[in-house]
């Protein structure tokens, strides 16, 4: 998987805690709203999203008020505050034919995120495409165990993605650590391009490299930091999840063979002969895998430095490191392990 302490504050693309909010527009009922055979129509922002959640809910979406008002802002051109304090607003027919288009792509279960093309992670906004992965908050969980074991975040790091997709976790730690240069690697040339393209927006293409490989092979060098969200899903669960994933989510994002594990196995390799002394790793992790990628980077010579878990409580990333070290040791910034422009 390419594959969040909050999810990302940006005011364009708020957290979705953040944005459920306690609006009970008042209608009497959606039957009564009108709407054709072609598109739907109502007379205000109000009975919109009433109408709305209410067609999400009946498709089995799990937050459907918030959905609704999503999509109305998207489709209005307004912030999502703007639609919680304006039910009132009437609606021109091309608005509602744009929110009708946009709630049905959303009742066949497409997350928001996609529809938008965008997702808020860690502080800043990504975009999406159909090669990548789709971030979600608990990954944000590896950016805090990151940061979590780095004793000076000005230092002159050597960061390494492996399956970066997005580059949700390689620009997020680069947006932390100043001084620090990264590199993330995919086999998807599309995720790549979309990689690049986030990088621009986030002002972070100079620190920031993306060549497309097979985990490490043809890599050399040192890292300071090394982190990766594999595909951790067995084969045979992916049909079971839930739509938004298992119908969006790109297949090579989420299969991890037969187990779960088979990337752990490639990586593990990788991970210990391109970690630096004293350098750490921080992988993410599927329920109740972790103490089997433990004992997979164990085998490969690791200190498996601990667990850490997300806001659900949850075991979300394995930390390890190259021998045991301590928060003072000095890493391996001196030389850049990869070309950067």
């Amino acid at each position: 998987m390419m594959a969040p302490p909050a999810i990302s504050s940006t005011p364009t693309s708020p957290s979705r805690a953040e944005s459920e909010g306690s609006f009970r527009p008042e209608v009497s009922s959606v039957a009564s709203l009108p709407r054709d055979d072609k598109t739907a129509t109502w007379p205000n922002v109000g009975d919109a999203l009433r109408a709305g959640a209410e067609r999400l809910a009946a498709a089995g979406v799990a937050e459907p008020r918030l959905d609704a008002r999503l999509l109305a802002a998207e489709a209005l051109g307004l912030t999502p505050q703007e639609i919680f304090s304006r039910p009132g607003r009437g609606l021109t027919p091309a608005e509602a034919g744009r929110l009708d288009a946009l709630l049905a792509r959303r009742a066949a279960r497409e997350p928001v995120s996609r529809i938008l093309g965008r997702r808020g992670f860690w502080t800043l906004e990504l975009a999406l495409g159909p090669d990548t992965l789709d971030p979600r908050p608990d990954s944000e969980t590896v950016i805090e165990a990151a940061l979590a074991e780095l004793p000076d975040r000005c230092a002159p790091l050597n960061l390494l993605d492996f399956g970066t997709g997005s580059g949700c976790l390689l620009l997020a730690l680069l947006s932390e650590l100043p001084n620090a240069r990264g590199l993330g690697v995919d086999k998807s040339a599309g995720a790549l391009d979309m990689a690049r393209a986030n990088a621009a927006v986030a002002g972070l293409a100079e620190r920031a490299n993306f060549i497309r490989g097979d985990w490490g092979r043809g890599i050399d060098g040192s890292f300071d930091v090394i982190v990766s969200n594999p595909p951790y899903i067995s084969n045979q669960a992916i049909a079971g999840l839930a739509p938004e994933v298992a119908l969006y989510d790109p297949h090579l994002a989420l299969a991890g063979g037969d187990d779960g594990l088979e990337c752990y196995r490639a990586l593990a390799p990788d991970i210990a002969r391109l970690l630096c002394p004293g350098g750490i790793a921080v992988v993410e992790v599927g329920q109740d895998q972790a103490p089997a990628v433990a004992d997979v980077l164990g085998a490969a010579g690791l200190y498996i430095g601990g667990v850490r878990s997300d806001l659900a409580g949850m075991d979300r990333c394995v930390v390890a490191a190259r021998g045991r070290r301590s928060m003072d040791e000095k890493m391996c910034w001196n030389v850049p392990a990869y070309p950067l422009r």
